[in-house]
């Protein structure tokens, strides 16, 4: 054992942690998946975040859009508001990717998706199905070409069964797998998650099919095909309601803020703001119960399977409800550590942007991006010791990176990309159309790759 290793075991649990994990070290560490190369013909958000969880942690990432508007993503800003003519919700989505524009659709263009598939190991696209196969670049063409490419099909609601046809949206696959019924108040409309969560959690578990499917071809040699339908996903996550219903016939009602299995567990409103409270173990439960003042809740409802029957409920939640109404935020968070039960602010999104502890894990990602300059982003998770994910660079302006792919990686001259530039084979943003150029401010050289 080194003398490093020894005074790291010397140190304080959380320190070790700390020391081990430092965010300052990232880029001093390797990559996991360094070497992979992942062709991303999709759009929007379900597809192409799939590549970019795989290139925060070292995929090589070529997201392919079509000439002059490209993505359609790209308008997507939140309110109209872009950032030298970066909208947020691109930016979020595409970072630490090469971007280039194919018109795919051209004999031309299916050729050079061709040439980079031979060069790729993963092929990302969340089309209609059936739209890459009539392109001829479907899973049974491309499989041709490369056999032990996995091909990875993301689609509202998989690549057969009735309504395998059917447009889907995030709404739609909060809708259809029962979370948005589900979710608000019992007298309330159904209502519908602030954040895509179709779309972001949909595409996290594509990229973890894509691991496994790398995992597979590292065993066996052998490729494949994963069908990941974005309503189904969801459906999949929706915790006990499916054992629920197949066991009782009991359709689950919303229940607003309150867990229908611990008991207390709510979101408790205070003289300056909601804190979200719960206490289920036993100490938590008594801890809470003093720092209310009402041992007696404690003595009567020790037992959980108690509290959750509905007439104690009632009692507990306005005991409850009527104690936190007199306290502050701080107050209750201080008595929720003090007396052991977890008490904590609700967050609004400048809380979340200013906090001391996600600041001192680096969850917050602030950095120069070489064109658009000081950003701040939500850092790769999870974190890992010894080969850490990292954002690289932000979202990129439309075809920038043309040359470096075609030339470097296809060997093509720039004789070949002046002719397929004039046929409108290949492409870069359109002047015309803003958020699809660099910003007005770009030097026109920093963040190349390709000189």
């Amino acid at each position: 054992m080194s003398e490093h290793e020894k005074d790291l075991d010397s140190l304080p649990y959380t320190e070790y942690i700390k020391e081990i994990m430092d965010p300052e070290k990232i880029f001093e560490k390797p990559e996991p998946l360094k070497g992979i190369r992942v062709l991303d013909i999709g759009t929007l958000i379900f597809g192409p975040m799939v590549a970019t969880y795989l290139a925060e942690f070292g995929a090589e990432v070529i997201h392919v859009e079509m000439p002059g508007r490209g993505d359609t993503m790209r308008p997507l800003a939140p309110f109209a508001d872009f950032h030298k003519n970066l909208a947020a919700g691109f930016e979020a989505t595409n970072n630490s990717k090469y971007h280039i524009a194919i018109d795919m659709r051209t004999p031309e263009g299916k050729e050079l998706i061709y040439r980079l598939v031979k060069r790729s190991d993963v092929l990302v696209e969340n089309y209609r199905p059936g739209t890459t196969d009539r392109w001829g670049l479907g899973y049974r063409q491309i499989r041709k070409i490369n056999p032990r490419i996995i091909y990875i099909s993301m689609s509202g609601f998989g690549q057969w069964g009735p309504w395998t046809f059917r447009p889907s949206y995030d709404a739609v696959a909060q809708a259809t797998s029962g979370l948005i019924e589900s979710t608000g108040f019992p007298d309330g409309l159904p209502l519908k998650a602030g954040a895509w969560i179709g779309d972001f959690y949909g595409a996290l578990m594509g990229a973890f099919a894509v691991l496994v499917a790398l995992y597979y071809r590292e065993k066996t040699g052998e490729g494949q095909y994963i069908d990941h339908p974005q309503a189904e996903n969801l459906l999949r996550n929706m915790d006990w309601t499916w054992i629920y219903i197949g066991l009782t016939g009991k359709n689950r009602e919303r229940y607003g803020n309150r867990d229908v299995a611990i008991v207390p567990s709510d979101i408790v409103r205070c003289k300056d703001g909601f804190v979200a409270i719960a206490a289920f173990k036993d100490k938590e439960f008594k801890g809470l119960c003093e720092a209310m003042g009402r041992i007696d809740l404690y003595e009567k409802y020790s037992d959980p399977d108690e509290r959750l029957k509905e007439e104690n409920q009632t009692v507990i939640y306005q005991a409850l409800h009527e104690w936190a109404k007199e306290k502050t935020v701080k107050e209750l968070e201080d008595l929720g550590e003090e007396f052991g039960f977890a008490s904590n602010k609700v967050f609004s999104s400048e809380d979340q942007y200013n906090n001391e502890h996600w600041r001192a894990r680096k969850a917050i990602w602030i950095y120069d991006d070489p064109i658009y300059g000081s950003l701040a982003e939500v850092a790769p998770v999870p974190k890992m010791s010894e080969s850490p994910g990292r954002i690289k660079w932000t979202a990129r302006p439309n075809g920038i990176d043309n040359e470096h792919v075609f030339i470097r990686l296809l060997g093509m001259s720039k004789d070949e990309l002046d002719e397929l530039y004039k046929k409108g084979v290949i492409g870069k943003w359109d002047e015309n159309i803003f958020f699809s150029c660099p910003p007005k401010d770009w030097d026109g050289k920093s963040g190349l790759f390709y000189p």
